[in-house]
C-alpha cells in the first residue's frame, strides 16, 4: 500500500532516511561508511574491474570542452576506461523526449534504470553529471536495479552511490588511474 510522502513512492528508502549524509572533505562513503579516499578509490576500481559491463556514464561538465579541467577529464575518462575494460555511455542530453521515447533505441538518461537494465550493466562510475540530476538518478539506479554505483563528484558527493568521491578534480582522477592500474595488476588482469 502506498504511503503518502517520502518513502511512499519508491519501495527502498533513499540513503538520507537511514542517515547516510556525504562525507566530509578528504574523505569518501562507502555504502554507509566515511572512509579514507584512497580505499573508496580501491573498491571502486575493484568493482568495476570484477562486475559485469562496466560502464561510464560522463555528464556535460566533461562531454563539452567548457574549460581546460572539463578537456583533461575527458582525457583520462578514456584512459580509465581503457584500465578497466569499460564502456563510455554518455550522458549529454537531460531533457525530457516528449510524447514519447524508445528505450530500445535510444540513450534514455531521463530512465538511467532503463540504461543499465537493457545493458545488462553490473557497476558504473557517474562523472561530470550535473547535481541534480545525479541525485534523483542514482535513487532510481539504488532501488530498481542491482548495479554498483560509484559517483566521482566535483562537489560534495551522493550518497545513494555505493561509492561515493567528492571534490574529485582532474588531480583525483589521476589518483584513481593510477589505484585502478595498480588494482588490475593485483587482480592479474
Amino acid at each position: 500500500m502506498a504511503k503518502l510522502g517520502p518513502m511512499g513512492f519508491s519501495p527502498y528508502p533513499v540513503a538520507v532516511t537511514d542517515k547516510v549524509l556525504n562525507p566530509p572533505p578528504g574523505k569518501a562513503l562507502l555504502f554507509d561508511e566515511i572512509v579514507d579516499e584512497e580505499i573508496a578509490m580501491r573498491e571502486a576500481a575493484k568493482a568495476m574491474l570484477t562486475r559485469e559491463n562496466p560502464t561510464i556514464f560522463p555528464g556535460p561538465q566533461v562531454l563539452y570542452a567548457w574549460s581546460e579541467d572539463a578537456k583533461k577529464k575527458a582525457r583520462q575518462i578514456k584512459e580509465l576506461a581503457n584500465i578497466l575494460g569499460a564502456k563510455i555511455i554518455p550522458m549529454y542530453d537531460y531533457r525530457p523526449k516528449y510524447p514519447k521515447i524508445n528505450p530500445e533505441v535510444e540513450i534514455n538518461p531521463n530512465h538511467p534504470n532503463l540504461t543499465i537494465w537493457h545493458n545488462n550493466i553490473k557497476a558504473c562510475i557517474f562523472i561530470g553529471v550535473h547535481c541534480h540530476y545525479a541525485n534523483v538518478a542514482l535513487k532510481i539506479i539504488r532501488a530498481e536495479t542491482d548495479c554498483f554505483t560509484i559517483a566521482m563528484c566535483s562537489m560534495e558527493g551522493h550518497e545513494d552511490a555505493m561509492i561515493t568521491l567528492r571534490d574529485q578534480h582532474p588531480e583525483e582522477l589521476e589518483k584513481f588511474i593510477e589505484i585502478a592500474k595498480q588494482v588490475k595488476a593485483e587482480l592479474g588482469k
